[in-house]
């Protein structure tokens, strides 16, 4: 048996992998591109993996070599045809390796909860719901993607401020601080300019959705547009905790992860989320924010070889 493990964290801003020994410490950590291949396709997620495997064991000092397992956490992965689009790479990549494939939420549950089940919400590029109880039960809502999903993700709220200057400018909607906020985020002058600043190719929904940040900062100063923005991304996302912890896993005390960029570091976002989960009753054992959800894929890759 080898004396190394991999975990991989692949969302749809980065991909973030760590290689650790077989008891967690770590020895090398990676980083590539985004991963999730319903948005930038196969082999550009293919490349954004290989970068970061690679980054990892070069940062640690050691040659390439057989690792014992491998956990991949990755966004957009949920039904069995995802299994067999990545079984070809991950044979070719760890031939003869323990490999397990696992939507993001799993490993982001793993690492923040202190019993290993509960509910993890994650608000980053995208969003979705993914709970686990005592018994090994799961349930998630959300995780549609950009089209018809990702209610609550920083994507759905930049998207949201940019239409907002848009209505403003018009006259349309009101007034509001993220006017200038949004002109400064994609560098032009005026709000027409936006048309073909936004719509350049290399604008990716990764880079978009960080102008959420942009959307929380000013909420917190007071400015009503963005106010009700994230006030709306809080009750989406409490919807998605209701659902899966009430409605289907009947859980009776929750512990709760808080995973994703919008939700972990957006002071505005995560308060109205938080008082949104207690108005509509639902019991909080704890609450734990998940800054690097991939020790989430090492603890499930220990777990593995137990």
């Amino acid at each position: 048996m080898s004396d190394y493990l991999i975990g991989i964290d692949g969302g749809g801003s980065k991909t973030a992998v760590v290689l650790a020994r077989l008891d967690g410490s770590p020895m090398g950590r990676g980083e590539g591109g985004p991963s999730n291949y319903h948005a930038v396709g196969l082999e550009n997620a293919f490349a954004a993996l290989d970068e970061a495997i690679s980054a990892a064991w070069m940062q640690a000092g050691i040659p390439e070599q057989p690792v014992s397992a491998v956990v991949l956490g990755m966004s957009g992965v949920d039904r069995p045809e995802d299994s067999t689009v990545f079984e070809t790479w991950t044979a070719r990549r760890f031939p003869g390796v323990h490999v397990k494939l696992v939507n993001d939420g799993q490993i982001a549950l793993a690492a923040g909860t202190p019993q290993g089940w509960g509910v993890v919400v994650v608000s980053g590029t995208g969003s979705i719901i993914f709970g686990q109880d005592e018994h090994g039960r799961t349930a998630r809502a959300g995780g549609w993607g950009p089209l018809f999903g990702d209610e609550g993700s920083g994507y759905r709220a930049a998207l949201e401020a940019i239409q907002a200057v848009a209505r403003a400018h018009d006259g349309r909607g009101p007034a509001t601080s993220l006017t200038q906020r949004v002109l400064a985020f994609f560098q032009v002058t005026a709000p027409p300019d936006l048309i073909a600043a936004v719509y350049r190719p290399e604008n990716s929904r990764a880079e978009i959705a960080r102008l959420s940040r942009a959307v929380d900062e000013e909420a917190l100063v007071g400015d009503l547009v963005a106010q009700r923005i994230v006030q709306r991304a809080a009750e989406e996302l409490a919807a998605g905790v209701q659902s899966v912890a009430v409605q289907q896993l009947h859980l009776q005390t929750v512990p709760i992860a808080l995973a994703g960029g919008f939700l972990v570091h957006g002071r505005s976002l995560q308060t109205a989320f938080l008082d949104r989960v207690k108005a509509i009753g639902i019991p909080l054992d704890s609450v734990d924010s998940v800054e690097e959800p991939v020790w989430g894929a090492v603890c499930l890759a220990m777990r593995m070889l137990k």
